[in-house]
């Protein structure tokens, strides 16, 4: 399995980035082939994260294409910062 953690810092409207994210890049991301799970957090503050995890780095990869893609045309207004993304094998893991 693959994981990609982005962090957003200094998000101006937490709750609309909830409801943009939900309605319209969740479809997207759940497309992707070999997507495993998917999750965007609000870590309060104006920082908001998501972390998605895939079967293989392919998927990964193509969802954090769609990701920027999506991002740059939906919710730039909201998240003024480019995010820190961290990405790698996962190498230890609990399911429930």
């Amino acid at each position: 399995m693959y994981a990609t953690v982005r962090r957003y810092d200094g998000v101006t409207d937490p709750r609309e980035a909830g409801r943009r994210v939900q309605e319209g890049f969740v479809p997207i991301i759940s497309a992707v082939p070999g997507v495993v799970a998917y999750y965007w957090i609000d870590a309060g503050n104006g920082v908001m994260m998501s972390t998605s995890v895939f079967e293989s780095r392919d998927g990964a990869e193509e969802s954090n294409r769609r990701a920027a893609a999506w991002v740059s045309d939906n919710l730039a207004s909201l998240l003024p910062n480019p995010p820190q993304i961290t990405a790698g094998e996962v190498v230890a893991h609990r399911a429930a």
